[in-house]
This record gives structure tokens, sequence and C-alpha cells, in this order.
């Protein structure tokens, strides 16, 4: 479990402080609508080194939760309440747990920060309190809060999340990359997106990935496979916020050798082979868009 393996040692055995990570979609295909409203899709997603923090403490008999330094509730409409709330439930375990999350990541930005968050809730619930609930078992609840959950509950770097996301097939480390986020500030809702989402738009140029086939081994084809079969969910995105093309755009035209949407966006990754070349972009994108962007590395637990 990936998330314990980050913890911090305290002296009180009481608590526990664990980083979530962020992730890129590598592409993301939208195959067609379930009739229970979810959408079956296709994705190559990646665990990225930007982390928030959790720190959790046993304490009292209900669930409280502080988010320092943001407005982000800090109740039931929280996902990181509601997963300990699930977590609670399932283990049959008493509650009482103080939470302190420190958000560094986007929220609404395409990058599983939240899902991430209700992930290391599960993961670190089950170790601080002993529960002994098995990976799927956490899985399986995670699944219920969110689509990406059970990919960050998985021990792994890189998966093909298929289902609506839930059917998991670990693959290798893509590759060495550095990777630039450039997030453009603005929140944008996945809920509106897979709703405005035209399944029947094979004509939409930003839909790239249609009537292609997914090769059997993306390191052969990788980094190329990011651009071939793109993020179908840039047809809705892009559409309204247009400044998501020019950062693209203006990624590829800094020696980002892939480019693309991570999620339902807003935030635009690049995928750069040097380090120096990535640093010089960053320092040109920070000017433009300031603590919205960051240079990271492939997160591998």
């Amino acid at each position: 479990m990936h998330f314990v393996k980050q913890a911090v040692s305290t002296a009180n055995s009481s608590d526990l402080t664990l980083k979530a990570p962020a992730k890129i979609n590598l592409f993301l295909k939208v195959l067609h609508r379930r009739p229970d409203g979810f959408h079956e899709i296709e994705s190559l997603m990646q665990k990225v080194a930007l982390f928030d923090i959790l720190h959790f403490s046993r304490q009292g008999d209900i669930i409280s939760l502080s988010c320092p330094g943001s407005n982000i509730p800090e109740n039931r409409e929280n996902l990181v309440y509601k997963a300990a709330q699930a977590f609670f439930e399932a283990s049959g375990i008493a509650p009482g747990i103080h939470i302190v999350l420190e958000k560094k990541i986007p929220v609404a930005a395409g990058l599983g920060g939240g899902s991430s968050d209700a992930a290391a809730v599960l993961l670190g619930l089950n170790s601080l309190l002993g529960a002994g609930l098995a990976l799927e078992d956490l899985k399986a609840i995670g699944l219920q809060l969110g689509a990406d959950v059970p990919f960050f509950v998985q021990d792994c770097s890189v998966a093909l999340a298929t289902g609506i996301g839930e059917s998991l097939r670990k693959t290798e480390a893509i590759g060495d990359y550095w990777i630039l986020l450039v997030n453009p500030g603005f929140a944008v809702s996945t809920k509106w997106v897979y709703e405005n989402f035209p399944l029947t738009s094979n004509s939409n140029p930003y839909i790239l990935a249609r009537g292609k086939k997914r090769p059997g081994d993306f390191h052969v084809v990788f980094p190329a496979v990011v651009e071939d079969f793109g993020n179908d969910l840039e047809a809705v995105t892009i559409n309204r916020y247009p400044e998501i093309e020019d950062i693209k755009k203006e990624l590829k035209m800094a020696g980002a050798v892939a480019a693309l949407m991570s999620g339902s966006g807003p935030t635009v990754f690049g995928l750069f082979n040097g380090e120096e070349e990535a640093q010089r972009s960053y320092v040109r994108f920070v000017k433009e868009f300031g603590a919205n962007v960051f240079l990271v590395r492939p997160y591998i637990p």
C-alpha cells in the first residue's frame, strides 16, 4: 500500500501522516454511456509526485476534519469525510478520528486530488486502526466514493483503467520523463464534462482516439500514444475553455514531446525528456500562471 509507505513516523502510535499523489491520464477514451448513467472508459493513468498531505489522529468519538489554508468544506460534503464515514461503516469500528488535510493538488483540476485523498483515508485508517481490511475490500469501498479511487488504493505507479475506471491492470513505469503541469487557474466539474460529452461526434477534431486500436505494448509506442489516442474529454472542455488548447500548443513549442489535458481538465501536462528543458519551460509558464504550475516526476511507490 503505497500511501502507508509514505507514512511519517511519530512518537504517538495513534497518529499517522500520509502523502496522497496526483495523477495524469496519459490517454483517455470514452467508450459509451451505460444505462446507470456512468461512462465506460479506457485510460492509461500515471501517478505523479505532487501530493496532498493528510494527518490522522485517533481521538474523540466523531469524525472531524480541518483543511487549513483552503476554502474547501470541512464537513460531510468533503470526500475525505465521506471516505472516513464509509470506512467506519464497513469495518464496524467506532468512529473517532481527527483528520487535517493539507491541500497542494488543485481542486477540480483533472488531477484526481479528491479521489487520492479518499484513498489515503481508507488506507490510512485501515493501517492506523488495525482493521485488517483487504486491498480489494478497500477498492470496493472506494468505488462507491468515486471511479478513480480504486486506482489510488492500488499499489502501482501506472495502470490501464477500464470499466468506469475500477478495472485496473498494472503496467510497467512508462519512462523517466519530467512532467510539467499547467493549471489555468479555474475549476472544471467532471460531472458537467461527462454530461456534455458528445458520444456521437466522431468528426470532432479533439476526439483523436476514434477508430484507433489500442497497442498491446504502450512502451513500444510511447510517448506517441499520448497524442495518437488523446483525451476524448477535450471535446467538451476545450470548446468552453479554448485557452487549454493554447497551453497545449505552448508546451509543444517549449519542447514537450507530448502535451495533453488530464482527465476532465483543465490541467494540461507536457512530457519532457530532459531536466534542463523542463526547468526552462517551468520558469516560462510560472510567469503566466504563477503557483498553478508544477514540475514533477512520475511517482513510483
